[in-house]
């Protein structure tokens, strides 16, 4: 019989052989420190002796390891129930949703807004949703802008990464190549405002006048940038651009502590999306503890500390890692260690770990070639004697490894 099947085994070993295979390691506990067990299979994890400083995660805010939090969330089980059981559109949609819901779109300055189950199904779903004739998509936008914009059956332009002008080029290229019919067509801009690997800053308002000169709507995608500044809002409120985007995405899994991700916009944008999003309308709601988890979190981002204590800690770690040597890029709370080889990279990542600290490096193809780095993300529940702890480890490794 011929075999119609898939040899994964082959594809598994190609990734081992080029060094781009993954494993997936259990933590005890998502905080700024944890104990770790190598990836154990189909088996039960054995955690390692020695507790490690984490500087890789996404939760920038530390909140989830905060009592308010917790607290919230298993209230929200209490009362509520572990589970939506069912899809919004059914029977899960609940009071917590609507309270998460209310607090994102106040923060965002946007009559109404809606949680999805991930970040992923937001994009994807609401993308595909508006069903564009055209999208115009940074260079490095995340993956689920990219699979949003393929299942949404538009015409895919990519222009050259956080240029406003190159955009504009294109979508006046675009124009005049066939004016009649693109004067018919519906235009959707997408942008990351903070990009996850080089921690850089889109230049939005300069985006938001291409699209206002042809009429193009704009969405962007505050996954790093959500709970991080002004009143707990994202780059879109630092930069008091609510008026001039017509769709603000982003997660409740990265500083907001909990799980799932949102859109905010017009009160007709969510009623579409309610309608037609069908990562929405044919997934199971938001489980309620993350809705109230998210909830108490944006609260504690909008009202508490966190954001001063995150903000200095960033200062004093840039500064510091910069102080023993290294190139440090970003504009944000992401600070890449720029190495360039790739195999430096990976020994630079072993050596830190090895002195307690851990930081992901980031290779080809998810970074351009010669541009290999160390991810370093440190948070606010950290203290001033961690982030020394980390810039010593990254002078040690450094230095260990050749690279200082």
């Amino acid at each position: 019989m011929t075999e119609r099947g898939f040899d994964l085994a082959d594809r598994v070993a190609a990734r081992q052989d080029s060094t781009l295979y993954r494993d997936i390691a259990p933590v005890d506990r998502i905080a700024e420190r944890s104990y770790f067990a190598p990836d154990p299979g189909r088996d039960l994890p054995v955690l390692d002796g020695e507790e490690h400083l984490v500087f890789a995660a996404n939760n920038y805010l530390g909140l989830t390891q905060d009592d308010r939090v917790q607290d919230a969330a298993a209230q929200a089980a209490e009362v509520v129930g572990t589970g939506a059981g069912a899809s919004r559109l059914v029977t899960g949609d609940t009071l917590v949703h609507r309270d998460l819901e209310r607090r994102l779109a106040e923060v965002k300055g946007t009559e109404r807004a809606l949680a999805f189950s991930s970040g992923y199904a937001a994009n994807v779903g609401t993308i595909a949703a508006l069903s564009p004739d055209v999208v115009f998509s940074d260079e490095f936008n995340h993956a689920s802008i990219v699979d949003g914009c393929r299942l949404s059956g538009a015409e895919i332009v990519v222009y050259e990464h956080r240029d406003a002008a190159d955009l504009e080029r294109r979508m006046a290229e675009r124009a005049d190549a066939a004016p009649e019919a693109a004067a018919d067509e519906s235009w959707l801009v997408l942008t990351d405002s903070v990009f996850s690997m080089d921690g850089t800053v889109a230049p939005l308002e300069a985006i938001c006048d291409a699209a206002d000169a042809f009429g193009a709507w704009l969405m962007v995608d505050e996954a790093h940038a959500t709970g991080l500044h002004v009143d707990g809002g994202g780059i879109v409120q630092r930069e008091g651009l609510e008026d001039r985007v017509h769709v603000q995405m982003g997660t409740l899994s990265k500083a907001l502590a909990s799980q799932g991700g949102y859109v905010a916009g017009s009160d007709t944008l969510i009623q579409h999306l309610v309608n037609e999003a069908r990562s929405f309308v044919f997934s199971t709601g938001l489980a309620p503890p993350a809705a109230a988890a998210a909830s108490e979190a944006l609260h504690l981002a909008r009202h508490g500390e966190c954001r001063d204590r995150l903000w200095s800690n960033v200062g004093q770690l840039r500064n510091g890692l910069e102080s023993v040597g290294y190139e440090v890029r970003g504009d944000t709370q992401i600070l890449p260690v720029v190495v360039g080889d790739r195999e430096d990279a990976l020994a630079l990542e072993r050596a830190v770990r090895k002195r307690g600290v851990v930081a992901p490096a980031i290779r080809p193809p998810t970074v351009p070639a010669g541009t290999s780095r160390i991810r370093v993300a440190p948070m606010a529940a950290h203290s001033r004697s961690d982030v020394e702890h980390c810039i010593e480890a990254f002078r040690a490794a450094g230095e260990e490894v050749g690279l200082l």
